[in-house]
């Protein structure tokens, strides 16, 4: 059985596993809707309570599918990426039409690479958030980060319910700060009584070699309630479902799981405009001769390149 946790002091309930639903939508690996609805609601199956999404990663219709005629407990955090009140109004609308529900469980802004100044810059935004948690039509509002000093800021806030922070045992993709601070800030925020669930526990692929260990390692951290863990497939649905069961399971069954994805850039269809550059949260998009290029040592495969670009040219495969 997947342990649950309780997500600070909002008041909702999650499996510590959640299902991440980026890597299976358009954005990375597009796997066609059906295919993929099988693979959500395989985890429904296996005990998995609780989706990640957000708007940008267009897999609303991947899982208001896959919860057709599911009867069992059902926790979807999505995101935001809007700056005015009427945009975000618009996105919590389409999420509650899409994924035909009557009020949405979390509703974050989705602020990978910004710094604490979010609050501001994005201050209709977050308006409109507490407005609809207030109508009743969110249960919890809350902040996506990559970066240290917004999981503090966050911390101090009474306007945020929960915490969605970057950290992994290497500290890939983790901005203005090193892994122990960000632990430190996930310690503090959870004391305060903030949800935190956690990304890129695997560093975006990186770490899938050691994947029991960079489990324990976030499961480890004080404050830390569940981790959002992308998954494209039955068998690593399966997988992960076991580990975080407490299951021993041999070497040989993991690798049967492991993928090794890359971020692919056309060099026939990129213009040489910088936008993936602007997009990337973990600098590892550079212009090199006038094209996009990427430094593989750094990416995390977040995969937030691939919508900035105008042209088409960059997939997660």
């Amino acid at each position: 059985m997947i342990p649950e946790a309780s997500l600070g002091s909002s008041g909702i309930r999650v499996t510590r596993l959640g299902f991440g639903a980026l890597p299976i939508g358009p954005v990375q690996a597009d796997v066609p809707v059906a295919e993929a609805a099988q693979v959500i609601r395989r985890a429904l199956e296996r005990g998995i309570t609780f989706i990640d999404t957000a708007h940008t990663y267009k897999t609303y219709e991947h899982i208001r599918r896959a919860k057709e005629g599911w009867a069992g407990p059902l926790v979807i955090a999505t995101k935001t990426p809007a700056s005015s009140y009427e945009e975000a109004e618009e996105h919590i609308r389409f999420a509650l039409d899409e994924l035909d529900v009557e009020r949405l469980d979390i509703v974050l802004l989705h602020a990978h690479r910004f710094d604490e100044s979010v609050f501001e810059e994005r201050a209709g935004a977050h308006a409109c958030l507490r407005e609809y948690k207030a109508r009743g039509l969110v249960r919890a509002v809350g902040i996506s980060t990559h970066r240290v000093s917004v999981a503090r800021a966050a911390a101090d806030r009474d306007d945020i319910d929960v915490i969605h922070p970057l950290i992994n045992m290497a500290g890939l993709g983790l901005l203005g700060g090193t892994v122990d601070e960000m632990a430190e800030a996930i310690r503090v925020a959870a004391g305060r009584g903030k949800g935190i669930y956690v990304m890129k526990a695997l560093g975006g692929g990186h770490l899938i070699s050691r994947r029991e260990e960079a489990f324990r390692y976030v499961l480890g951290l004080p404050g830390v309630h569940a981790v959002a863990v992308g998954m494209v497939s039955e068998a690593e649905v399966d997988m992960n479902c076991r580990i975080f069961s407490g299951e021993t399971i041999p070497a040989s069954e993991q690798e049967a799981t492991f993928k090794r994805k890359r971020l692919k850039i056309i060099p026939q269809y990129c213009k040489g405009c910088g936008s993936c550059v602007e997009a990337c949260p973990s600098g590892a998009l550079s212009l090199v001769d006038g094209k996009s290029h990427v430094d593989e040592s750094v990416c995390i495969l977040c995969g937030y390149c691939s919508p900035a670009c105008p042209e088409f040219a960059i997939r997660v495969i």
